[in-house]
């Protein structure tokens, strides 16, 4: 029997900071037929309401460092702050949204980070499970999910999450039950050959495209460990994943990995 379709759409949260970007965003989103998920970020508003209570922001190579204090700031922000944002700006469009981080009804339960290269990232969890049975339960009951990126250990700990991770996570929990098409929204038009040049888009890119990107410094910084994300989800079962700007979301257009 042929699977539905269902598309889930990750913000990151230079866009869900920016109110304009963020109701074009919503807009666009609301818009999308069939079944649909959202996950965002906030990691800048994070870092401003850290600055606001005097808590300084650590980073290694892209990754925020929490301590126990800034587990309690982005507990706030991206729980609460962000997220019913989101949620009460999805219910004005008529979507009906419900807001989750991976505590809410077991949904993403994960392991705290062991150090890396001698690196303690501190309250920052890398996925064990996602619960796609859940989450369908939720969909079929016309119910639209805006994931947060937090997770728990099952222990009673809240962990930082990158937010990338949930998405693809949350794509590959849902692949069983779905015919899954992931989509990251982010400032470019997709993966550019040339970071200098916006019009520079690489249509498509394969497994072995990304090994000789990464190889000739074509692809670099964050835009790897996104497209690592893509290519496992890629292998877990989820049909499709598209890089693309958040405004041209439903357009045919950005970067697609296969």
């Amino acid at each position: 029997m042929k699977k539905e379709i269902i598309n889930i759409i990750k913000v990151g949260g230079a866009v869900v900071e920016d109110e304009t970007q963020l109701s074009r965003l919503l807009s666009d989103f609301s818009s999308v037929e069939g079944k649909k998920v959202l996950v965002h970020g906030g990691g800048r508003r994070a870092t401003k309401v850290a600055a606001q209570l005097g808590i300084e922001t650590k980073m290694v190579n892209g990754r925020r460092i929490t301590d126990a204090d800034m587990l309690e700031v982005v507990t706030m922000v991206y729980g609460g702050l962000v997220n019913k944002n989101v949620v009460a700006k999805l219910q004005a469009t008529g979507v009906n949204a419900l807001g989750l981080t991976g505590a809410d009804v077991d949904v993403i339960r994960s392991h705290k980070r062991p150090l890396k290269n001698g690196i303690d990232y501190g309250f920052v969890g890398d996925v064990d499970k996602a619960d796609g049975r859940m989450l369908s339960t939720l969909i079929e009951a016309g119910i639209t999910p805006v994931m947060a990126p937090l997770t728990h250990d099952g222990q009673g700990n809240i962990l930082n999450t990158n937010a990338d991770t949930i998405a693809a996570e949350t794509a590959k929990a849902l692949a069983p039950y779905y015919d899954v098409t992931l989509t990251f929204c982010f400032e470019k038009k997709g993966v550019l050959s040339n970071p200098d040049d916006d019009d520079s888009v690489i249509p498509v890119i394969t497994r072995d495209d990304f090994n000789r990107y990464v190889a000739d410094g074509t692809i670099a910084g964050g835009m790897i460990p996104k497209i690592e994300n893509a290519l496992d989800a890629i292998q877990a079962g989820v049909n499709k994943v598209v890089i693309t700007k958040a405004d041209a979301l439903g357009e045919n257009a950005g970067t697609v990995i296969i």
